[in-house]
């Protein structure tokens, strides 16, 4: 008789080799293995850990977790929780951000919100507590992120109880800048991306370095070139603005850096001097052309080759899921084993195929692969090989699938401005021909009733659904239908999913510009809130008709200000374009003082310059990898105009070490919750 207590023991613990499951518990074994199996093909397909508990009880939670309820509800727990900024006062519910025009925000009572964070601190409390209960409290020591998470748990559970405590009065929550953490510790590929940031962050430090010696230089030699002569003009004047003394000459050529304010800086000294010419056009050669394209060229190898890691650890992840799982199926043999050793039988990969959350086009991809060995038992090497169906997604269908709603909306408007009769007797081209005229009449028409009302008529009475509105819809779908063409040229369609495999990609970095946004605009908040005043209502700032022209006031930049989030967001949007970002500069250090700066700059490091080569980086690769890799996609599908989506994941697979059955028998073999005898 079979011992009771084997049926809660980890399955690899047990003897294989020619041994086979028998007893009255052999099935239930049976079904715990084939569980296992799917938790752990599970987790091949999403690259995650498979450090983690494997009883009944905990694989239950395991898969409950992961399931896309639990998921979704974190995901939207986790949006509330960012998006109370908009709410929370300062209160972002006023028709317009600008300071001369906006009414008195309303702010919500204490206690309303509040309520709402302390029920998603609570889905968190509730997200780390599972989750430091599956990995086990070994691995939950050495995991910094669940570390952190606590961490960052307490501390905004305990400012959340020193707001209720102080009715809401104190003067920072600190917890809103922890917020974002919340979102990164969700997602596996942005923890990926920082890590691969955080590498890449001592060469950056190296070229910034040269780049503020550049500056620093170049400044001292402005100051002994455009200051010290007489002032005979205002020309002169403006000259000798920008060199006056050293803040202002790093201010100066850290903007032209950005060529933001070329050539303001540069007319007045050419102006005087013709040959004042070679030291903008100098130091803009060095700086821009050559430094800032250093920076990002050594950003993209640094961050390509730490990036390059981190995805080989996800490729190991997934041949280690899928090992586990054949380990496991080779344990779960009901009948006599195998000669030559223990293998899998297709059958029973089938069965488990059948329970793992999968989309249905790759599960049937790889059951029919599965289905034709027939009877034959399913080596190591065989079962790894069955799992790269993963990585071929056709993108055609995508695409396809948009164009056909798009028709169908099409179609749905004809058959209402012909009904259905008429919209079946007449042939496609034709009718496509006749009724762009009909509407290219109507929408002329209605051009001219707009240009040239007639008395007494007002079309924008008549409703959303108007005829002249629907006339002009139609017209615009017909604009669009050459869009058709792009399924169908081999060249437009590797393009199109190229891009939007790039829009798939961003995602992780999306993520992470997320986060920077809303860290930067809580600070900035804390800092610049209220410093711009309405004019008129301070010696500090001008009314329109004196300011100088140029500066903030002249331009009427009173909405870009820090006085609620929303603003403050989109202040940091247009200071990161960086046109005209030197009006910022100039008006945050008349208001709030020369250390503004120090805000402005590191922001535009942090945007205009970090991110933004990370991003041209990961643009780089994916459309080299892209087109590399399409001509060895047609061999493996056999089907010239098969074209794949490319996740971040496979971008660099060409480049990757598969790893070796040693490492990975030596991976399972450490595993804390199986035990494998081989």
């Amino acid at each position: 008789m079979a011992d009771p207590r084997a049926e809660s023991e980890p399955l690899l613990s047990r003897a294989r080799g020619g041994s086979v499951l028998v007893g009255p518990g052999a099935e239930a074994r049976q079904e715990l293995c084939f569980d296992q199996a799917v938790v752990f093909i599970e987790d091949a397909i999403q690259y995650r850990s498979i450090n983690h508990r494997m009883d009944v009880w905990s694989m239950w939670l395991y898969q409950w977790y992961y399931s896309d309820v639990c998921q979704w509800a974190l995901s939207i727990t986790i949006f509330l929780i960012l998006s109370l900024a908009f709410v929370e006062t300062p209160s972002s519910l006023t028709s317009t951000s600008d300071v001369r025009y906006r009414s008195a925000p309303w702010n919500p009572p204490c206690g309303l919100t509040e309520s709402v964070e302390g029920l998603c601190l609570l889905v968190f409390l509730a997200d780390v507590s599972v989750k430091s209960y599956l990995v086990g409290w070994a691995q939950f020591r050495k995991n910094l992120w669940l570390l952190a998470y606590l961490v960052v748990l307490a501390v905004s559970l305990l400012d959340w109880v020193v707001t209720l405590s102080l009715v809401c009065r104190e003067p920072l929550r600190l917890r809103r800048l922890l917020r974002p953490f919340f979102l990164m510790q969700n997602s596996s590929l942005m923890k990926k991306m920082l890590k691969c940031i955080r590498w890449s962050l001592p060469e950056m430090a190296s070229v910034l370095l040269l780049l503020l010696l550049h500056l620093c230089v170049f400044a001292m030699l402005g100051m002994l070139l455009f200051t010290g002569e007489k002032q005979d003009d205002g020309q002169d004047r403006e000259r000798l603005t920008y060199f006056r003394n050293l803040p202002e000459a790093l201010t100066s050529l850290l903007v032209l850096l950005t060529t933001a304010n070329n050539p303001d800086v540069m007319v007045p000294a050419y102006s005087k001097n013709r040959a004042y010419a070679v030291f903008f056009i100098v130091f803009i050669l060095i700086g821009s052309l050559f430094l800032m394209n250093l920076l990002t060229a050594i950003i993209y190898n640094q961050f390509r080759g730490y990036l390059m890691k981190s995805f080989q650890t996800s490729l190991f992840r997934r041949r280690l899921g899928t090992r586990a799982a054949y380990e496991v199926l080779a344990t779960a043999v009901g009948g006599a084993a195998r000669p030559q050793g223990v293998g899998v039988r297709p059958r029973d990969l089938v069965q488990v195929l059948q329970k793992v959350q999968l989309d249905g086009s790759r599960k049937r991809a790889i059951v029919e692969k599965v289905c034709s060995y027939g009877d034959d038992w399913l080596s190591a090497d065989e079962f790894q090989k069955l799992f790269n169906e993963l990585d071929r997604r056709v993108i055609k269908e995508i695409l396809n699938c948009a164009f056909i709603l798009y028709y169908l909306l099409e179609m749905l408007l004809k058959v209402f401005a012909l009904g259905l009769r008429g919209y079946l007797y007449h042939p496609s081209n034709v009718f496509d021909g006749l009724l762009t005229i009909v509407l290219l009449v109507l929408e002329i028409s209605t051009l001219a009733v707009y240009r040239f009302p007639h008395p007494g008529w007002k079309p924008e009475m008549l409703g959303l659904l108007s005829l002249w509105d629907m006339a002009r819809l139609a017209n615009m779908l017909i604009v669009f239908r050459f869009l058709r063409i792009i399924p169908s040229v081999k060249l437009t369609a590797l393009v199109a999913s190229t891009i939007l495999d790039l829009i798939r990609n961003m995602r992780a970095f999306g993520g992470i510009l997320v986060v920077v946004y809303y860290v930067f605009a809580i600070v900035g908040i804390s800092l610049f809130r209220g410093v711009l005043v309405v004019p008129g209502n301070s010696s500090l700032a001008s009314d329109n008709g004196s300011a100088p022209c140029g500066s903030f006031e002249q331009l009427e930049y009173w909405a870009n200000n820090f006085d609620d989030f929303a603003a403050a967001l989109i202040t940091l949007w247009n200071v990161m374009v960086v046109n005209n970002w030197q009006v910022f500069l100039d008006a945050y250090r008349r208001y709030a003082g020369p250390w503004s700066k120090v805000y402005f700059v590191l922001w535009w490091l942090v945007s205009s310059v970090i991110w933004v080569s990370l991003f041209l980086a990961l643009i780089l690769e994916n459309f080299l990898h892209k087109w590399d890799r399409r001509s060895h996609l047609q061999s493996l599908t056999g089907n010239p105009e098969a074209t794949t989506q490319m996740t971040v994941e496979l971008l660099f697979r060409d480049v990757l070490e598969e790893p070796t059955e040693e490492e990975l028998m030596e991976k399972l073999s450490h595993h804390l919750h199986l035990r494998l005898c081989r």
